[in-house]
C-alpha cells in the first residue's frame, strides 16, 4: 500500500485523525502538543499518527492535503487545518460547531474553559 493509500484509509476509517510529530500521550513538538492537548482536554476520541515513525507518511500527508506543515487535523475525512487554524477555531467556537455538526463527542464545558483561559 502506498503512503497516500494508507493516509486515505486512516482518515476515512476514523472520525477524527491527527497527523502529528509524536503521539497523543508523548508529542514531539510544541505545535503537535498544542493540538493534541486541545483534543485531549475537550475529551475528543482521536486517532494519532506519528509522522516521525514513517518518512513516507511524513511527506505523504503534506502531498495529500497540499499543506506544508504538521500537525494536520482531519474530521470525517476532511482536512481541517494545522495548529494555528485549530487554535483559532477553538477560541472562536468554530471547532465546537464542527464537532457538533459531525456527531463528534466532545466536552462543551472544557471547550468553554479553554476560551475563558484565553479571553
Amino acid at each position: 500500500m502506498t503512503a497516500s493509500e494508507t493516509i486515505k484509509q486512516t482518515v476515512t476509517a476514523n472520525d477524527v485523525v491527527l497527523f502529528m510529530k509524536g503521539t497523543k500521550t508523548m508529542p514531539q513538538c510544541g505545535f503537535s502538543s498544542r493540538v493534541a492537548g486541545v483534543l485531549n482536554f475537550m475529551g475528543v476520541e482521536f486517532q494519532d499518527v506519528n509522522v516521525l515513525a514513517d518518512e513516507e507518511i511524513r511527506q505523504g500527508i503534506k502531498d495529500y492535503s497540499d499543506w506544508p506543515t504538521i500537525p494536520q487535523l482531519y474530521v470525517k475525512g476532511e482536512f481541517v487545518g494545522g495548529c494555528d487554524i485549530i487554535t483559532e477555531m477553538t477560541l472562536s467556537g468554530e471547532l465546537d460547531t464542527l464537532f457538533a455538526e459531525n456527531g463528534i463527542s466532545y466536552d462543551k464545558d472544557a471547550a468553554d474553559k479553554i476560551r475563558e483561559a484565553n479571553a
